[in-house]
């Protein structure tokens, strides 16, 4: 924004406390005439009948007192000038600071020495954006670069699929359409997860009452034929609890907790537990699993993008697009809320949501039933 040139904060205040000894230097010399000057008589006796009288004193004291006013003057200004310049010399680092950050470099940081004032405190949230728009920033580009890689793999499948049916007129047409679908299929989940995601993201979803239980049931309805066929006991319980947001987006948020504990789970006998309860400060879900040990080191990078830990990946048909617990993490966020998971001692994990309660509709929101 371009802006008129005017005077710097340095100089305006300079000339502020030039100002101020200036009037307290006035305040003085007016004392000095209201309680002593104006009592002393003007005829040619003085005061007691002692010379000198008020005209002397007048005049004697005039050119002094000008000249104290002249030094209060420029005193003012001279230590006014370098006063300032020493309080204002934390600003001028935190605008050079945000110039730099201005023009792409995030990894500047302030970090400003010396104990806590204004601007030491200005600095160093200065410092926390940074730190968090340097980190907002890298998870984005890599999101775009694993995005962009997931979604030409597809691509680039389909493609080969093509030059090898062209080079290979006596190959199965029906296996190589198969194989297409699949492909596209994948393509397109991927698509349709990355339009939720950013919608999630932006938080642009109409609010309304939903129960956390009744949405649990409707995802394990939907998941309980994998579970039978992967051989996994799905157990889904709990009271009611109640919570605002988008119905479409916590059931996705419920369907890919589940799908993920049951995929994710042992190859027979596993089980998954899914509870719901409603506290005073939180209504909350958990899905807990069996499965193999977990690092611990691995659990905080599950919910990036298109991370997958080498003790997860899956080649199957339910291998996924590495968003699972993204798109959960990005939902939990939207709506306010806390999601958090733990490793559990016997292998799988455990996974807590914990979402804002809502016990009674505000006025014109809707209440939705599963």
């Amino acid at each position: 924004m371009r802006r008129r040139p005017g005077f710097s904060a340095r100089l305006k205040l300079a000339l502020s406390y030039a100002g101020f000894l200036a009037v307290a230097g006035a305040l003085l010399l007016a004392v000095v005439w209201v309680f002593l000057l104006r009592y002393v008589p003007d005829n040619s006796q003085g005061l007691l009948g002692i010379s000198p009288n008020r005209y002397l004193l007048v005049h004697m004291f005039a050119p002094a007192a000008a000249v104290a006013m002249v030094f209060l003057l420029l005193f003012g200004l001279v230590g006014g000038w370098f006063l300032a310049g020493r309080m204002l010399a934390p600003l001028t680092r935190i605008t050079d600071a945000a110039r730099t950050a201005g023009e792409g470099s995030l990894s500047h940081r302030i970090r400003m020495e010396g104990r806590r004032d204004e601007f030491r405190e200005l600095a160093d949230a200065f410092d926390t954006m940074l730190g968090r728009l340097e980190s907002h920033v890298a998870e984005q580009r890599r999101f775009a670069a694993n995005a962009s890689h997931e979604l030409r793999t597809p691509l680039a499948i389909s493609q080969t699929l093509l030059d090898v049916a062209r080079r290979d007129p006596t190959r199965d047409r029906d296996e190589v359409l198969e194989r297409l679908q699949a492909v596209n299929a994948r393509a397109i989940g991927l698509t349709e997860a990355l339009l939720l995601l950013s919608r999630s993201d932006r938080g642009t979803f109409t609010h309304e009452r939903v129960d956390l239980s009744l949405v649990a049931e409707e995802a394990a309805e939907t998941l309980l034929p994998l579970a039978e066929q992967r051989g996994v006991a799905l157990d889904v319980a709990g009271g009611p609890a109640w919570t605002s947001g988008s119905a479409e987006l916590l059931l996705r948020m419920v369907t890919n907790l589940v799908q993920n504990a049951v995929v994710h789970n042992l190859p027979s006998g596993g089980a998954v537990t899914v509870r719901t309860e409603a506290r005073h400060d939180a209504s909350v879900l958990r899905v807990e699993n069996t499965g193999h040990a977990v690092p611990p080191e691995l659990v905080p990078t599950l919910t990036e993008p298109f991370r997958r830990g080498t003790e997860r990946v899956r080649t199957d048909e339910h291998a996924g697009v590495g968003l699972g617990l993204a798109l959960v993490h990005s939902i939990v966020r939207a709506h306010e809320g806390t999601l958090e998971l733990v490793p559990r001692p016997a292998g799988g994990l455990l996974v807590t949501v914990r979402l804002p309660v809502r016990d009674t509709p505000e006025p014109g929101e809707r209440t939705v039933l599963m």
